[in-house]
Protein backbone atom coordinates (compact mmCIF):
# COMPACT_ATOMS: atom_id res chain seq x y z
CA UNK A 1 0.00 0.00 0.00
CA UNK A 2 1.21 3.62 -0.73
CA UNK A 3 2.65 5.50 2.54
CA UNK A 4 0.93 8.40 3.26
CA UNK A 5 1.97 11.55 4.48
CA UNK A 6 -0.74 14.31 5.46
CA UNK A 7 0.71 17.71 5.79
CA UNK A 8 -1.95 20.05 7.38
CA UNK A 9 -1.90 23.64 6.37
CA UNK A 10 -4.93 26.09 8.34
CA UNK A 11 -5.72 28.32 6.13
CA UNK A 12 -8.90 31.94 5.77
CA UNK A 13 -10.55 33.96 8.37
CA UNK A 14 -12.60 31.02 9.37
CA UNK A 15 -9.39 28.64 10.15
CA UNK A 16 -9.95 25.97 8.18
CA UNK A 17 -8.04 22.55 7.95
CA UNK A 18 -6.60 22.13 4.06
CA UNK A 19 -4.62 19.01 3.73
CA UNK A 20 -1.80 17.36 1.62
CA UNK A 21 -2.24 13.79 0.98
CA UNK A 22 1.14 12.86 -0.22
CA UNK A 23 1.94 9.45 -1.16
CA UNK A 24 5.50 9.55 -0.39
CA UNK A 25 6.73 7.32 -2.92
CA UNK A 26 5.23 9.14 -5.95
CA UNK A 27 4.94 12.87 -4.37
CA UNK A 28 1.86 12.23 -6.01
CA UNK A 29 -1.17 14.22 -3.80
CA UNK A 30 -4.61 15.15 -3.08
CA UNK A 31 -5.15 18.66 -1.69
CA UNK A 32 -8.20 18.51 0.65
CA UNK A 33 -10.60 21.44 1.51
CA UNK A 34 -8.14 24.15 0.19
CA UNK A 35 -10.33 27.30 1.26
CA UNK A 36 -8.17 29.90 1.04
CA UNK A 37 -4.78 30.62 0.32
CA UNK A 38 -4.31 29.13 -3.10
CA UNK A 39 -0.99 31.12 -4.14
CA UNK A 40 0.68 29.99 -0.62
CA UNK A 41 -0.42 26.58 -1.24
CA UNK A 42 0.73 26.46 -4.74
CA UNK A 43 4.32 28.05 -3.59
CA UNK A 44 4.45 25.04 -0.56
CA UNK A 45 3.51 22.33 -3.62
CA UNK A 46 6.60 23.69 -5.87
CA UNK A 47 8.47 24.06 -3.44
CA UNK A 48 8.69 20.76 -1.95
CA UNK A 49 8.52 19.49 -5.57
CA UNK A 50 4.85 17.67 -4.72
CA UNK A 51 2.65 16.49 -7.73
CA UNK A 52 -0.77 17.26 -6.91
CA UNK A 53 -3.66 15.13 -9.24
CA UNK A 54 -7.00 15.93 -7.90
CA UNK A 55 -8.34 18.44 -4.87
CA UNK A 56 -11.08 16.76 -2.87
CA UNK A 57 -13.80 19.15 -1.50
CA UNK A 58 -16.08 17.55 1.46
CA UNK A 59 -18.32 20.14 1.24
CA UNK A 60 -19.50 23.16 -0.64
CA UNK A 61 -19.07 26.22 2.38
CA UNK A 62 -16.37 28.76 1.04
CA UNK A 63 -13.84 28.31 3.94
CA UNK A 64 -13.43 24.58 2.24
CA UNK A 65 -14.28 25.34 -1.66
CA UNK A 66 -12.86 29.10 -2.06
CA UNK A 67 -8.77 28.14 -3.44
CA UNK A 68 -10.13 24.92 -5.46
CA UNK A 69 -10.81 26.90 -8.68
CA UNK A 70 -7.52 28.65 -8.64
CA UNK A 71 -5.43 25.79 -7.64
CA UNK A 72 -6.95 23.41 -10.10
CA UNK A 73 -6.54 25.86 -12.88
CA UNK A 74 -2.92 26.17 -11.63
CA UNK A 75 -2.15 22.72 -11.91
CA UNK A 76 -4.88 21.67 -14.19
CA UNK A 77 -6.01 19.05 -11.96
CA UNK A 78 -10.33 18.12 -11.62
CA UNK A 79 -12.06 19.23 -8.26
CA UNK A 80 -14.11 16.47 -6.46
CA UNK A 81 -17.20 16.59 -4.27
CA UNK A 82 -20.80 14.30 -3.82
CA UNK A 83 -22.92 14.65 -6.42
CA UNK A 84 -25.69 16.17 -3.84
CA UNK A 85 -23.03 18.85 -3.15
CA UNK A 86 -23.77 20.52 -6.32
CA UNK A 87 -26.40 23.27 -5.43
CA UNK A 88 -24.54 24.59 -2.80
CA UNK A 89 -21.45 24.89 -4.91
CA UNK A 90 -23.01 27.04 -7.22
CA UNK A 91 -25.13 28.86 -4.88
CA UNK A 92 -23.80 31.99 -2.74
CA UNK A 93 -26.50 31.46 -0.20
CA UNK A 94 -25.72 27.83 0.45
CA UNK A 95 -21.85 27.98 0.09
CA UNK A 96 -22.02 31.51 1.97
CA UNK A 97 -19.39 33.20 0.35
CA UNK A 98 -20.96 36.16 1.37
CA UNK A 99 -19.36 36.11 4.58
CA UNK A 100 -15.78 36.43 2.96
CA UNK A 101 -17.12 39.80 1.30
CA UNK A 102 -18.33 38.44 -2.09
CA UNK A 103 -20.91 36.61 -3.50
CA UNK A 104 -19.04 33.52 -5.82
CA UNK A 105 -19.91 30.24 -7.54
CA UNK A 106 -17.72 27.46 -7.07
CA UNK A 107 -17.84 23.76 -9.68
CA UNK A 108 -16.57 20.39 -9.45
CA UNK A 109 -15.67 18.56 -12.09
CA UNK A 110 -16.24 14.83 -10.93
CA UNK A 111 -19.72 14.44 -8.55
CA UNK A 112 -18.84 11.21 -6.89
CA UNK A 113 -21.27 8.94 -4.98
CA UNK A 114 -21.84 7.09 -1.49
CA UNK A 115 -19.85 4.30 -0.97
CA UNK A 116 -18.24 4.96 -4.50
CA UNK A 117 -14.24 3.83 -4.34
CA UNK A 118 -12.05 5.68 -6.22
CA UNK A 119 -8.35 5.62 -6.82
CA UNK A 120 -6.22 8.51 -6.84
CA UNK A 121 -2.73 9.13 -5.89
CA UNK A 122 -1.79 5.65 -5.62
CA UNK A 123 -4.24 5.57 -2.91
CA UNK A 124 -7.83 3.24 -2.21
CA UNK A 125 -10.64 5.58 -1.18
CA UNK A 126 -13.71 5.19 0.00
CA UNK A 127 -16.90 7.96 -0.60
CA UNK A 128 -19.08 8.36 2.71
CA UNK A 129 -21.85 10.45 2.31
CA UNK A 130 -22.53 12.16 5.29
CA UNK A 131 -24.91 15.12 5.01
CA UNK A 132 -26.44 17.39 7.87
CA UNK A 133 -23.94 19.98 7.82
CA UNK A 134 -24.47 20.71 4.29
CA UNK A 135 -26.89 18.57 1.95
CA UNK A 136 -24.20 16.77 0.33
CA UNK A 137 -20.93 16.89 2.66
CA UNK A 138 -19.24 14.04 2.31
CA UNK A 139 -16.34 12.66 4.17
CA UNK A 140 -13.01 10.43 1.94
CA UNK A 141 -11.76 7.36 4.04
CA UNK A 142 -8.23 5.97 2.89
CA UNK A 143 -8.65 2.25 3.95
CA UNK A 144 -5.53 0.99 3.38
CA UNK A 145 -3.87 3.92 5.65
CA UNK A 146 -6.18 4.12 8.58
CA UNK A 147 -7.25 7.85 7.92
CA UNK A 148 -10.64 9.48 7.11
CA UNK A 149 -10.56 13.60 6.34
CA UNK A 150 -14.36 14.26 7.99
CA UNK A 151 -14.75 18.24 6.60
CA UNK A 152 -17.01 19.39 8.99
CA UNK A 153 -19.16 16.35 9.73
CA UNK A 154 -17.04 14.68 12.67
CA UNK A 155 -14.60 17.10 14.85
CA UNK A 156 -12.75 16.28 17.75
CA UNK A 157 -14.95 16.06 20.48
CA UNK A 158 -17.48 17.83 18.67
CA UNK A 159 -19.73 17.84 15.07
CA UNK A 160 -20.29 20.28 12.29
CA UNK A 161 -22.76 23.25 12.46
CA UNK A 162 -26.34 22.38 11.67
CA UNK A 163 -27.45 25.59 11.70
CA UNK A 164 -26.78 27.10 7.91
CA UNK A 165 -29.18 26.71 5.18
CA UNK A 166 -30.43 23.34 4.89
CA UNK A 167 -28.55 22.17 7.62
CA UNK A 168 -30.16 18.98 9.66
CA UNK A 169 -28.48 17.81 12.81
CA UNK A 170 -30.82 14.37 13.36
CA UNK A 171 -29.46 13.76 9.58
CA UNK A 172 -25.86 14.40 10.64
CA UNK A 173 -25.74 12.39 13.61
CA UNK A 174 -27.12 9.20 11.90
CA UNK A 175 -24.68 9.42 9.15
CA UNK A 176 -21.50 9.85 11.72
CA UNK A 177 -22.86 6.91 13.55
CA UNK A 178 -23.95 4.90 10.52
CA UNK A 179 -20.86 5.69 8.53
CA UNK A 180 -18.12 6.77 10.52
CA UNK A 181 -18.68 5.15 13.98
CA UNK A 182 -18.26 1.63 11.92
CA UNK A 183 -14.41 2.12 11.25
CA UNK A 184 -11.58 1.18 13.78
CA UNK A 185 -10.48 3.13 16.66
CA UNK A 186 -7.53 3.53 15.18
CA UNK A 187 -8.54 5.20 12.33
CA UNK A 188 -7.23 8.93 12.43
CA UNK A 189 -9.86 11.68 11.80
CA UNK A 190 -8.51 14.68 10.11
CA UNK A 191 -11.55 17.01 10.67
CA UNK A 192 -11.81 20.70 8.83
CA UNK A 193 -11.44 22.33 12.00
CA UNK A 194 -9.41 22.23 14.96
CA UNK A 195 -7.20 19.23 15.93
CA UNK A 196 -7.11 15.64 14.41
CA UNK A 197 -8.96 12.99 16.32
CA UNK A 198 -8.95 9.43 16.35
CA UNK A 199 -12.61 7.30 15.71
CA UNK A 200 -11.51 5.21 18.92
CA UNK A 201 -11.32 8.70 21.01
CA UNK A 202 -14.91 10.19 19.63
CA UNK A 203 -16.24 6.93 20.41
CA UNK A 204 -15.45 7.21 23.69
CA UNK A 205 -15.42 10.93 24.63
CA UNK A 206 -17.61 12.58 21.86
CA UNK A 207 -20.82 13.81 24.13
CA UNK A 208 -22.82 14.09 20.49
CA UNK A 209 -22.66 10.70 20.16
Amino acid sequence: MAPLKVEQYVVGAVQTNCYFAVNEDTKETLIIDPGASAAKLEEILRDEKLNPVAILLTHGHFDHAGGAAELAESFGIPVYAHEKEQETLENPALNLSGWDGKQVQYHADVFVRDEQEIDLAGFHIRVFFTPGHTVGGCCYYFSYQNAVFSGDTLFAQSVGRTDFPKGSASTLISGIKEKLMTLPDDVTVYPGHNEVTTVGTERMYNPFL
